[in-house]
């Protein structure tokens, strides 16, 4: 009869310490990536806030838009997707940087001011730009995109965002042309900008012929 008792006790203790550890795992993890579902749109525009004053997607005429969804307190994700567009961008001339503009969209304004954005921003390429808005101005962006994010905010300050990690290539003509995966190296950038360049300058050539 003891024996009997004894052991559904020490399987309801195991039980109880492999949940414990799987709850303590789950609380070490700082980050998560959501993968969303890239929509596709007629025309695609924002009304943000940048360090220095609104900013839309008429700002960006004649240029290539590679936005990224995140947030600056992300711990691997965005640093390590940022670094590999900047990286890209770093090797094209100055002409053709004039046809490209990476821009990183916060989903946390709380912590993303602006003025903190920018500063970020630079550490990746100053001509970066960092945007942020209220909650109706980013989620009008996210939902556009076919992007998603939840914040994980246990506390006050220290909190975390899980989010999808596309980069989303917006054409001049506003338009999303393709989704870029969190693995696509600075190689595979640098193949997207030069094929998107490459559609300028058709694009000129077919208008001097006609």
């Amino acid at each position: 009869m003891k024996k009997s008792k004894i052991k559904p006790f020490f399987m309801i203790v195991s039980g109880l310490i492999v949940a414990i550890v799987i709850w303590l795992l789950m609380q070490g993890q700082s980050h998560t990536t959501l993968p969303g579902k890239p929509s596709a749109y007629e025309s695609f525009n924002f009304n943000l806030q940048s360090a220095d004053g609104k900013v839309t997607m008429d700002d960006f005429e004649n240029k290539w838009v590679y936005l990224y969804v995140g947030y600056t307190f992300c711990p691997d994700i965005c640093p390590t997707n940022l670094a590999s567009l900047s990286n890209a961008y770093r090797q094209l001339s100055e002409e053709e940087k004039q046809h490209i503009q990476i821009i990183l969209v916060s989903v946390d304004p709380d912590r993303d001011t602006p003025e903190h954005l920018k500063k970020y921003s630079g550490y990746f390429d100053m001509d970066m730009i960092g945007l942020t808005g209220n909650r109706e101005e980013i989620d009008a962006v996210v939902n556009a995109l076919g992007a998603v994010y939840i914040i994980n905010k246990d506390e006050e300050k220290h909190y975390s965002v899980d989010h999808s990690a596309f980069t989303y290539v917006i054409s001049p003509a506003k338009k999303l042309v393709e989704t870029l995966p969190h693995e696509t190296t600075p190689e595979e950038f640098l193949t997207s900008f030069k094929s998107a360049l490459q559609q300028n300058v058709n694009q000129d050539l077919n208008q001097t012929l006609n």
